[in-house]
């Protein structure tokens, strides 16, 4: 699959316009901050340090010169617009959507001015502190390769120096970024929950950045009762952390780096030193630079960890999954990585070739079953769903329909000014 080129006139002077509103220029000051004496302890460990905010000013309150990135997301995004600080810009896009593309659908503009909403609120943060920020797609997007790939050129061509792009790991997200990154896009290949789903996006799309979202594996053994929870994430994150550096090792073609996500406070952020990549809210970042965290700051990566989780409990088998890559998952990448028509294969011809080999990464979820996960929300109960999905792919599933949500919260406002 490659990106296409089939654009008609009328949508390209579509993405013209587009490109023109969406476009800030970000002048030439670079701004100067201040050194964090805890931060740059940290950084010595190996640890790229970001934070995970669309809010510009939160951003500013946190930021030091040992900080080299921002990450935003559906959920980000939706409380920047949710202020109204967007209003005027939707606004604009409305008016000029209305001469150049009078015919296009109420949801063909949502999804532009969403478009345009992402970008300004990325380049906003780019104008602010000269760093790379990772901007989302919207989340319909997902599961469809060819507007993945459109849009995410899009994307890339309003910001080429600062503009890393997100993809969500579901099967057309691993070939979309296959694709994307042999064509040198910036990819943070994100909502990843498990060593086994990174070290297979590592090998098959070797994306820039890889993620384990690891609070809402702590959440969800606690808020099941399998256990306390406690470093159910870490233990993922650093399994994780190790697989990718033996990957590294034995592929030098494989670049892909791992982003501890979804930290909740300053103690995990001190415990995950020496991962990669950290992106972290500000206020854990605060509550690291506290105190307590004034001495020694060490790796915990090969060390043997002990997660929260209660043994005896039905679920508690549910877990070692997420961070166990079995020799058997190895050879399936292998296998996979040997098919002749990987430039051209769909989604479901990935999921097809998953279940033929035994490998239970892609749940057929049913209409029922979605909504199902909406209303339970991020964190799904356990008891609902049968042993045979598994936790990561259920978690991974929970993380993008909850993106979807609020995702929806933003195109509602967006239709009010329709």
């Amino acid at each position: 699959m490659r990106k296409t080129n089939n654009m008609t006139a009328a949508s390209r002077k579509l993405d013209d316009v587009i490109h023109e509103i969406a476009f800030m220029e970000l002048g030439d000051e670079c701004p100067v901050f201040d050194s964090d004496p805890t931060m740059a302890r940290l950084k010595e460990t190996g640890t790229e340090l970001w934070i995970d905010t669309g809010d510009m000013e939160r951003a500013r309150s946190i930021w030091k010169s040992e900080l080299t990135a921002l990450t935003t997301n559906n959920t980000l995004a939706n409380q920047v617009v949710q202020t109204g600080v967007m209003d005027e810009v939707i606004g604009e896009t409305v008016s000029r959507l209305k001469e150049v593309a009078p015919g296009l659908s109420q949801e063909e503009r949502v999804t532009e001015i969403g478009f345009v909403i992402n970008c300004r609120i990325a380049l906003r943060l780019v104008r602010a502190f000269k760093i790379r920020v990772s901007v989302e797609l919207h989340p319909s997007m997902s599961r469809d390769i060819e507007r993945t790939i459109n849009y995410a050129w899009r994307y890339y061509r309003v910001c080429p120096e600062y503009f890393t792009i997100k993809i969500p790991l579901t099967p057309e997200g691993y070939l979309a970024v296959r694709t994307l990154r042999k064509e040198g896009m910036p990819i943070n290949f994100t909502l990843g929950f498990s060593a086994r789903q990174n070290y297979l996006a590592a090998r098959l799309s070797n994306p820039d950045y890889l993620n384990v979202f690891l609070g809402r594996l702590n959440q969800v053994a606690s808020e099941n009762s399998v256990g306390n929870g406690e470093l159910v994430g870490e233990k993922v994150a650093l399994a994780t952390q190790e697989a990718l550096l033996d990957i590294r090792k034995h592929y030098p073609e494989v670049t892909s780096k791992l982003i501890g996500a979804s930290i909740r406070n300053g103690a995990q952020v001190k415990f995950l030193a020496g991962l990669d990549v950290l992106t972290i809210p500000p206020a854990a970042m605060e509550q690291f630079l506290s105190s307590e965290n004034s001495g020694f700051i060490g790796s915990n990566i090969g060390k043997e960890i002990q997660p929260g989780i209660d043994s005896n409990h039905s679920m508690a088998s549910r877990f070692p999954k997420l961070w166990e890559v079995p020799e058997s998952f190895r050879q399936f990448v292998d296998d996979l990585l040997a098919e002749g028509n990987l430039a051209c294969m769909t989604g479901e011809e990935l999921e097809a070739f998953c279940r033929k080999q035994s490998i239970d990464l892609f749940h057929s979820f049913s209409a029922d079953n979605l909504k199902k996960i909406i209303d339970q929300g991020k964190i799904p109960l356990l008891k609902d769903w049968p042993e045979k999905i598994a936790l990561d792919d259920l978690m991974t599933q929970s993380a993008l329909q909850s993106f979807s949500k609020d995702q929806g919260a933003l195109d509602d406002r967006i239709r009010s000014f329709l």
